[in-house]
């Protein structure tokens, strides 16, 4: 499924009032089509501005039909055509929707799309704003409005001030309740540290959602070699735990039984290696099979990693349905599968997607934030924040990540929030053990040397390698992810993901390297070589004594032939692994970026480390070493090049620096190396961000078209809004006047156009903006004064002013003061 393609260039955000040509024009359907427009007096830099004014593309026609079940899952097809004979009339897009109610959490969508369609988020309303001079919704009593009113409609902007007003404004209302009775003062407590017991909950289940995928997907993993016969949900390494076998050891495991041993065959030999590359095979495709089934007939939002829409969502763009409860259903099912399925992918990354779903349903539990979309995200930045904890082991660096990369506004309590729910997931998640040792992180290594100043110079160069890198893989895939979506490939999911599974199966079971999990050989190649570690390749060397003067000697290592063995099989796996990888992400299945990005540069560190240390050997006396190869003992640690080549190709595809050294040194343990990874990191960023500007994830925003406004970006607008939207020549403004129309007169202005809202002004011939309403709260507010208002005819007279009106003989008015957005 293609996400919702939502095209538009960035223009110009007014500060100040403008006329209301702007407000007009903006709101103006060009021939049908809806123009859009958040927050125009809002500018870029202020952490609560909304996306800035959005110019459309001309030609383009789609259709989009929305079914929404009775419960709260909605099902939407959207199908847009594209009709050459509409090029320069604008583009005309229609909801057609059918629902009972609206849903808290949200549904899941099935979404068809064509190659042209090209479409603007609307803006919802600003209201709700602070004291000077705005009007509110309910400002009386937070408890007193029409159902509906201030909510937002999919696939529209948020508007931070009003909500974060909206929320100012019923705290306002507590507090001032608090002295009335014992039990307000009691729901004045709950409200203060309801947030607080939202994020622990959040945490607590993000860890036990993530303990079980990590157990989950090991047993599934091994299941592609072999079964434990005396207890089947055993994996492997249980299974194997009285042996203490290693990885590459075969025949030492009794308890372990391969498939060829199942069927009766022995364990080595050519018949045994067929049928268990077979087996291999068999059980990749039927895991993959199903997680891409899944995704595709229950949750079509559970594909991907997550994090651009994740990024996308906390900016305050609406997308129901993605943060759903069949989504972390089957984001969770679906991500064990396609691990176990040999796929070049990780789990890390959808994570992320986990924790904010359930951050997004325990947030339901508390009206404080499940009715309060710029309050919800304070607590979906927490568990942004508690995904990466779960995932790595990091509750630092989760934090920090969601900091860094995906948070849009990050008040100072959600950083202590996002810190607690952080450590809760943690705490949770390390009672399971999944990770099978007595540590909490992923990548425990312990090194025992430290390293030189020498030893700079490759940390740099592993820091420009990853830059380059990860710009050629962002590149690569962008360029397929592409093709996919304009082309014929997009509408076979399933196949595609059966494909790349068999050829990831065929050529990865051939090498070790490959065939093994990824995490596996990453802290294979994380691991320092001990002496008499005959099971590693990588450990083959041979040690000797080499005189340092006259009186002392340097105990050093040789690489054996099992090492150049071992590189050659690496360079393979690194070819491999950065192909398919290239295909992988994107593909319809739950598909993280974090673990191949950090094997393959973990490979290279690897090379790299190899290479310095035989350089170490050839030529321990030259003044590079001089007073530092007197101890007797080896100084380069390949492991800590794997480390640092890891970081550096992270870095070069996520564009991360101060978060992913945190993760990187709490992922391994590491601490006394965060000066190699800094170095590594930086020039990982420095080199990409020469090479390209965008990361991985804001490549694929951009991709999708999704309407994000990077806070990290600086833009010099000088023009104002006014000066760019103007409306079409011979074109009358449609507005509301203050005191002068009736309900007929309005309702037959909505029938005529198509506008998501109306500027409010004195008169037909003084039309001084006084203030702005939305389409869909005059339709709720008409529909309800009608039903519950007695007396209200079309011939009511609407008002949108506190003054007094007229006496007259005719119907009583319907006042909609506080249901407009504000006036200047």
């Amino acid at each position: 499924m293609e996400k919702f393609p939502l095209k538009g260039s960035r223009e110009i955000a007014a500060e100040g009032n403008s006329y209301i040509t702007a407000y007009q024009s903006v709101l103006k359907k060009s021939n049908g089509h809806t123009g859009v427009i958040g927050d125009i007096t809002g500018t870029q830099d202020h952490p609560l501005a909304t996306s800035s004014l959005t110019k459309e593309s001309n030609g383009l026609t789609a259709t989009t039909t929305l079914r929404v079940d009775d419960d709260d899952d909605e099902m939407i097809d959207i199908t847009p055509h594209s009709s050459p004979g509409d090029a320069g009339h604008g583009s005309n897009f229609n909801y057609k929707r059918h629902t009972s109610a609206d849903s808290d959490i949200e549904g899941e969508r099935e979404l068809h799309y064509s190659r042209n369609h090209h479409h603007v988020p609307t803006h919802s309303a600003f209201g709700d704003t602070s004291d000077s001079g705005m009007a509110f919704y309910g400002a009386s009593d937070p408890h007193d409005e029409i159902p509906g009113i201030g909510q937002y409609d999919d696939f529209h902007t948020i508007d931070w001030q009003r909500d974060i007003a909206r929320d100012r404004m019923r705290h306002r209302y507590i507090v001032k309740k608090r002295q009335d009775s014992l039990w307000d003062l009691l729901k004045g407590a709950h409200d203060a540290w309801s947030g607080w017991l939202c994020v622990l909950f959040v945490g607590i289940a993000a860890g036990f959602v993530a303990g079980m995928i990590d157990i989950g997907a090991s047993w599934m993993s091994d299941l592609k070699h072999g079964i434990c016969p005396q207890a089947f949900w055993f994996n492997r390494e249980q299974c194997c735990w009285p042996t203490k076998q290693s990885v590459f050891e075969e025949g030492n495991c009794s308890t372990w039984k391969t498939w060829p041993e199942i069927m009766g065959m022995a364990r080595n030999g050519t018949s045994a290696y067929i049928i268990s590359y077979f087996w291999f095979i068999l059980w990749a495709l039927m895991f993959a099979a199903l997680s891409a089934s899944l995704v595709r007939m229950f949750a079509p939002y559970a594909c991907g990693s997550g994090i651009p829409e994740i990024k996308t969502i906390l900016s305050g763009f609406i997308i129901r349905g993605y943060l759903g409860k069949w989504t972390l259903l089957i984001k969770s099912v679906g991500l064990m599968l396609s691990v176990s399925a040999g796929l070049t992918l990780g789990k890390e990354g959808p994570m992320v997607h986990i924790a904010s779903c359930i951050g997004n349903i325990f947030s339901h539990m508390f009206p404080k934030y499940g009715r309060n979309e710029a309050k919800k995200r304070e607590i979906l930045s927490a568990a942004a924040a508690a995904g990466v904890s779960v995932a790595f082991g990091a509750p630092i660096g989760g934090v920090l990540f969601s900091l860094e990369e995906v948070s849009y506004y990050f008040p100072l309590k959600t950083l202590w929030r996002s810190f607690f729910c952080a450590l809760i997931a943690a705490f949770v998640l390390r009672s399971l053990t999944p990770f099978g040792n007595e540590h909490s992180v992923l990548f425990f290594v312990e090194y025992n040397k430290p390293w030189i100043f020498f030893e700079l110079i490759p940390f740099v160069f592993l820091g420009i390698m990853g830059g380059v890198i990860g710009t050629i893989f962002i590149k690569a895939n962008l360029w397929w992810c592409r093709y996919r979506k304009f082309s014929k490939l997009g509408q076979y999911p399933v196949a595609e993901v059966l494909v790349v599974t068999l050829v990831t199966g065929i050529l990865c079971f051939p090498n070790p390297f490959t065939r093994m999990n990824m995490n596996e050989l990453i802290y294979l190649l994380f691991s320092q070589c001990s002496p008499g570690d005959n099971t590693n390749p990588l450990c083959d060397y041979k040690r000797m004594n080499i005189t340092n003067g006259a009186t002392s000697s340097i105990e050093v290592t040789e690489p054996g032939p099992g090492v150049y063995h071992a590189i050659i099989l690496l360079l393979l796996a690194f070819v491999f692994k950065l192909a398919l990888a290239v295909f992988t992400f994107g593909m319809k299945v739950p598909a993280g970026l974090f673990i191949p990005s950090l094997l393959l540069g973990s490979i290279m560190g690897r090379i790299v480390g190899i290479g310095v240390e035989r350089f170490a050997y050839s030529y321990p006396n030259i003044w590079l070493f001089t007073g530092e190869c007197v101890n007797g003992k080896n100084l380069i640690t390949p492991g800590l090049y794997a480390m640092v080549g890891a970081a550096a190709t992270l870095g070069g595809v996520t564009r991360m620096t101060v978060s992913l050294v945190v993760i990187m040194f709490e992922l391994t343990g590491g601490v006394g190396y965060i000066v190699p990874l800094m170095a590594a990191a930086m020039a990982s960023k420095w080199v990409g961000d020469a090479l390209g500007r965008q990361g991985i994830y804001d490549a694929h925003i951009a991709l999708n078209g999704y309407p994000f406004l990077d806070s990290k970006e600086e833009f010099a607008h000088t023009t104002l809004a006014a000066d760019v939207m103007q409306p079409k020549r011979n074109e009358t403004l449609n507005v509301i006047t203050q005191d002068s129309m009736t309900v007929d007169d309005i309702e037959t202005l909505l029938k005529e156009t198509e506008h998501n809202g109306y500027p409010v002004v004195v008169s037909k011939e003084n039309q001084y903006l006084v203030g702005f309403v939305l389409r869909r709260d005059l339709n709720l507010a008409i529909e309800n004064a009608k039903r519950l208002i007695e007396g209200i005819t079309g011939a009511s007279i609407v008002l949108f002013t506190s003054a007094a009106p007229i006496q007259n003989l005719g119907p009583p008015p319907l006042k909609l003061k506080k249901y407009w957005i504000w006036h200047p």
